[in-house]
């Protein structure tokens, strides 16, 4: 008779007591591998979405797709699923928001309040093998797909609690915005510049961006001078949130927690205001709004007119939000992320003639 040692279940080495059932889970759990964090429950984290396209540089692929269509570009992706993409727009806003977990987890490690990237995309399941890989391969902490196999993923993000979205596809950031969703449509720099990776920076647009677009239509309709005399007539009126009051108001949320540790000066968040607004005539309207709301920005920027690009040049955010292309294009130029969101009065003017239907593009 075998009187060897044997497993957890039941032994000499246990004292011949039968089996246990945390003692065999604890031993297993020994031999197991370390495990990556465990994924936030969706209601208790910020939902970052993200496109395939914004997380990696997909151009090569999108051509195939455009030119041969989706058989071709699915035989492609797989042919070169051990291929890891390169790193896109998003790539390092992503990087940043996990460092910043990695901070709350070790202030907090029962908490769930964290930041949780899903990648959201009208892809196939057939490509999922290497969006996976090449998650795997810069050691990115994303768990959460949705795959839709060319149908639009929007109606999905509200089942995920998104609080922010992040596309390449111009449409379909349109749609989620239509749908109440934070969103907006993320362009690659025209040059390089290192962004810190230990804090994240977040740079806001005010009007038609954290704001509504009642000043712009004022001054779009009556111009500047008019603009000046309803900011200061309506000073200490707030003006009604934009489509990104609330993610700036989850980046306050998660601030505060930094702030409770005694850690505001070196806090892994950093959020900026930088406003086309003059200081003077229009400046204390956009701060008290922010004030009535129990928010607040790291800095301030008020431009009056001037642009903006060599401004983000040094402050060197992870992603920049605005509603007009012409500033999100001079980002750009400076070497920033840029992204556009489309709301209020500056996207009234609209093409005149229906375009030819297109297959949707992949995200």
């Amino acid at each position: 008779m075998d009187s060897g040692p044997r497993g957890p279940s039941g032994t000499p080495e246990s004292g011949g007591k039968p089996p246990n059932w945390q003692e065999a889970k604890t031993f297993y759990d020994s031999l197991a591998p370390k495990k990556k964090p465990k994924s936030p429950k969706p209601q208790n984290a910020i939902t970052i979405a993200v496109s395939s396209r914004a997380l990696f540089r997909m151009e090569e692929e999108q051509r195939i797709y455009k030119e041969k269509g989706v058989e071709e570009y699915v035989r492609y992706q797989l042919e070169h699923e051990n291929e890891p993409l390169s790193p896109g727009p998003a790539f390092p806003f992503v990087r940043a928001l996990e460092a910043v977990n990695s901070r709350l987890r070790e202030l907090y490690p029962d908490s769930e309040d964290l930041f949780d990237i899903v990648l959201m995309t009208n892809n196939h399941a057939q490509v999922g093998v290497r969006l996976i890989n090449s998650i795997n391969h810069y050691n990115l902490f994303i768990e959460r797909f949705c795959m839709t196999g060319g149908n639009s993923p929007i109606c999905y993000l509200k089942a995920y609690h998104t609080n922010l979205y992040l596309s390449s596809d111009a449409e379909k950031v349109s749609e989620a915005i239509g749908e109440g969703i934070a969103a907006a449509t993320i362009f690659s720099p025209s040059k390089d510049v290192a962004v810190p990776q230990s804090q994240l920076r977040v740079a806001f647009d005010g009007d038609a961006v954290l704001f509504s677009d009642e000043s712009e239509q004022i001054v779009k309709a009556h111009g500047l001078d008019m603009f000046f005399e309803h900011e200061k007539t309506y000073e200490n009126k707030p003006l009604a949130q934009g489509p990104l009051k609330g993610f700036l108001e989850a980046l306050g949320r998660l601030q505060k927690k930094f702030y409770s540790k005694g850690l505001r000066l070196e806090c892994p968040i950093r959020t900026y205001l930088v406003t086309a607004r003059s200081a003077a005539s229009s400046g204390a309207r956009a701060l008290k709004t922010l004030r009535s709301w129990g928010l607040e920005t790291d800095e301030a920027l008020f431009l009056a007119g001037a642009p903006k690009g060599p401004l983000l040049e040094k402050i060197r955010p992870h992603i920049f939000f605005d509603d007009q292309m012409f500033h999100v294009a001079g980002a750009q130029e400076m070497g920033t992320v840029a992204a556009h969101v489309p709301y209020g009065v500056a996207q009234a003017p609209r093409r005149t003639a229906p375009e030819r239907q297109a297959p949707p593009a992949v995200q």
